[in-house]
C-alpha cells in the first residue's frame, strides 16, 4: 500500500503539493507520465477519445523534442500537459540549482503551470523553489503499470482497490508500461465510469 497510495506521513514531507482533490460529486484525475512516445501515447489518446475522457500528461522535455508531432496530438485532443523535467531526473540526486535548470529547460517546450517530479523524489529546497512557479501534482493512486512484476490484471486491481473521491491516478505512456497499460487502461476507465466517477482536469 505504501507505493500504491502514499500514507499521510510521506505526503507531509512535501508541503504545499497536491495529492488528492475531493469533489462534491465523485471524481478522479487521470494522469500519464513519461511520454510522449510514438505508438503508445497515440494509443492512449484513442482510448481516452473512445470513452470521452480527458487527462493530464506529464511529459519529459526530451521526448517532446524528439516527438513533437505526438506532443501536438495531446494538445489538439484537448488534454492538459505538465512538466516532468527534461531528462526524467530525480531531485534527490541533484543540487537544487541543477535540478531547476533541468526543469526550466523542459519548460521551454512544455508551457504549463503543472509539475510532477519523476519518481516523486525531491529535496525540500526544490519543493519550495518549484512552488513559486508551479502547482506540484503528486498522486493518490500509482498503478505500478511500469513494473515487470505486475500484470494488467494487477494494475486494474490497484485502481479498484485504492481509488476514492478525488484520487489523482497515475498511469505511464511509456515503453516499460506498454504491456500492462494496454490491458488495464480500458478496463479501469470502464470500471470508474460504472462506479459513477467523473474525470476532471486540473484548473
Amino acid at each position: 500500500m505504501f507505493i500504491e497510495q502514499p500514507p499521510w506521513f510521506y505526503r507531509a514531507l512535501f508541503p504545499g503539493t497536491i495529492w488528492r482533490i475531493p469533489g462534491k460529486e465523485k471524481c478522479v484525475y487521470l494522469t500519464f507520465d513519461d511520454g510522449p512516445i510514438p505508438g503508445i501515447t497515440p494509443w492512449v489518446l484513442d482510448v481516452l477519445e473512445k470513452y470521452n475522457v480527458k487527462a493530464t500528461f506529464f511529459c519529459v522535455g526530451d521526448n517532446v523534442r524528439k516527438y513533437p508531432e505526438v506532443f501536438r496530438m495531446i494538445l489538439e485532443r484537448g488534454h492538459r500537459i505538465g512538466n516532468h523535467t527534461y531528462n526524467h531526473i530525480q531531485g534527490i540526486q541533484y543540487w537544487t540549482k541543477n535540478y531547476m535548470a533541468n526543469v526550466e529547460k523542459a519548460a521551454e517546450v512544455i508551457q504549463s503551470d503543472l509539475f510532477r517530479p519523476p519518481h516523486g523524489h525531491m529535496r525540500r529546497p526544490q519543493v519550495f523553489r518549484l512552488r513559486k512557479k508551479y502547482r506540484i501534482i503528486m498522486w493518490d493512486v500509482v498503478t505500478r503499470d511500469y513494473s515487470p512484476h505486475m500484470t494488467s490484471k494487477g494494475v486494474f486491481n490497484v485502481v479498484k482497490n485504492y481509488t476514492r473521491n478525488g484520487s489523482i491516478i497515475v498511469f505511464h505512456d511509456s515503453v516499460k508500461a506498454e504491456r500492462n497499460i494496454r490491458g488495464a487502461l480500458p478496463k479501469a476507465i470502464e470500471w470508474l465510469q460504472e462506479q459513477g466517477y467523473t474525470f476532471k482536469l486540473f484548473d
